[in-house]
């Protein structure tokens, strides 16, 4: 049985005047970007259907990333590419993203909540928490809006390049994705410091 979220956020609404929930897609893939999402609420709806992305359809998905951009009071979305992630490392490109994307829609005074990852300095409080976006309304709203966002980009890749299974493994090393890296090799969209084991044909 699903439980609501939002109870968390209405706590630290009662002392800021936005909250700000931060998380990421595609970190563990073998290409393309990863997406961060920044979402901010000035007060949390009763009785909606955002959730962890991760536990939803991609119907629900796209249906709720509309829902969330068109209610939230302000959002973004920051592309990391690999060569990006190839310089700085998958980590501090992330954090970058991460404090990018706060900048673009944080006001005094306001509250961030980000999945697990330490941002270092930023301009206001910001709460690091495992499995946040399963515990706060504005976290699993940037996570929807972030594998929204991060499909649809890999399945326009994916007509531009066809070999490499994208419309289907979104990037993630699945065993077809394997295979065409076995037989094809990398593209420059490819992570090529991530580690992956070929599969013979």
């Amino acid at each position: 049985m699903r439980v609501a979220l939002g109870a968390a956020d209405r706590v630290l609404l009662r002392e800021a005047p936005i909250v700000v929930g931060l998380d990421e897609v595609g970190r563990g893939s073998l290409a393309g970007p990863v997406v961060v999402s920044a979402v901010a609420w000035s007060s949390i709806p009763e009785n909606c259907e955002v959730q962890d992305s991760k536990r939803m359809t991609p119907k629900a998905r796209d249906r709720t990333a509309t829902w969330v951009r068109e209610h939230c009071h302000g959002w973004t979305i920051v592309e990391i590419w690999p060569r990006v992630i190839e310089r700085k490392g998958i980590a501090e490109a992330t954090r970058l993203a991460m404090k990018s994307a706060l900048a673009e829609v944080v006001e005094p005074g306001a509250v961030a909540v980000v999945d697990a990852l330490d941002l270092g300095a930023a301009p206001v409080r910001v709460l690091s928490e495992i499995r946040a976006d399963g515990r706060y309304f504005c976290v699993a709203s940037a996570s929807i809006v972030a594998k929204v966002h991060r499909d649809a980009v890999m399945t326009t890749l994916a007509l531009r390049y066809p070999g490499w299974v994208w419309e289907k493994n979104k990037g993630y090393g699945t065993l077809a994705h394997r295979r065409a890296l076995s037989s094809g090799g990398p593209t420059f969209l490819h992570r090529r410091t991530f580690s992956w084991r070929p599969v013979l044909p």
